[in-house]
């Protein structure tokens, strides 16, 4: 529809917003020389207009392109990545941990481990410690969230290894080791963790919101396999916080992202640009 609209013809309010559009769009499908160029036009027409609120709005939004927009783990050292950077990571060769969206890809494929955490747990732990293994005592405190181990938690992370090994088929090999398990990329050069700016505590919940769906907190608890009263403690300290909202109320109340965002990784947890 957008293609289609000749903004030249609009007034400059209105081709303004046509440009926020663009961008908004363009952001969240990570092309952001699309954006760039959209946000310049949106600039321009907003000085035109001559309204200092939309003016605002158009600077705002271009903030995204130099604000932090997630954190690459890799070899054991870590740094902030800009929009353009986390486009041309997901664009190259390597083996992609995402604990943005918790799905794990590559160049030619990806895989959703949103509703499956303990799998996507052990597949960031390998992916951290890659091109090493993960001593079996670490994985089981980390994936299970326990420091006493017994046979139990043992014969348990060698069913997950094994459901981790079905979900990344075609992707990483997950083979044993003398102490604990090693991730090897299968078409990749190497394997990276692509995490958010800042590590969120109930980031499980926030990868669920991720597709920009609402959901009920039953429907949360059921596909990440807690109960009901956990997550509803977890979206009740994220909205706290600002970083989720609810509409309607009783069994109708749902959840999604919020529209005005601290940081760019908007753009990996879709939410509409502020004021929109």
């Amino acid at each position: 529809m957008l293609a289609g609209l000749d903004s030249g013809a609009l007034p400059p309010a209105l081709s303004a917003a046509h440009e926020l559009v663009v961008a908004g769009i363009a952001l969240r499908r990570l092309r952001t020389d699309t954006a760039r160029t959209a946000l310049v036009r949106a600039e321009r027409a907003a000085h035109e207009a001559g309204i200092a609120a939309l003016t605002a709005e158009v600077e705002c939004a271009a903030r995204v392109l130099i604000a932090p927009a997630a954190r690459l783990i890799a070899h054991g050292e870590a740094r902030s990545l800009l929009l353009e950077e986390v486009e041309a990571l997901l664009a190259s060769k390597a083996l992609v941990v995402d604990a943005c969206r918790h799905r794990v890809r590559d160049g030619h494929g990806e895989v959703s481990l949103a509703r499956r955490p303990v799998l996507f747990a052990l597949a960031r732990l390998l992916g951290e410690a890659w091109p090493d293994d993960v001593p079996r005592a670490m994985l089981i405190e980390r994936a299970f969230r326990t420091k006493f181990a017994d046979a139990s938690h043992r014969v348990r992370l060698r069913v997950e290894i094994g459901r981790l090994r079905s979900a990344l088929d075609g992707l990483a090999t997950v083979s044993a080791t003398t102490r604990g398990f090693v991730l090897a990329p299968q078409g990749a050069r190497e394997v990276v963790v692509l995490a958010r700016p800042i590590e969120e505590k109930h980031a499980t919940v926030l990868a669920l919101l991720a597709d920009g769906e609402p959901w009920s907190s039953a429907a949360l608890a059921l596909a990440l396999g807690v109960s009901q009263r956990t997550v509803q403690r977890a979206l009740d300290a994220l909205a706290a916080s600002g970083k989720v909202q609810s509409f309607g109320r009783g069994r109708a109340r749902r959840w999604i992202t919020p529209p005005v965002p601290g940081f760019t990784t908007t753009l990996l947890l879709p939410a509409p640009l502020p004021g929109h």
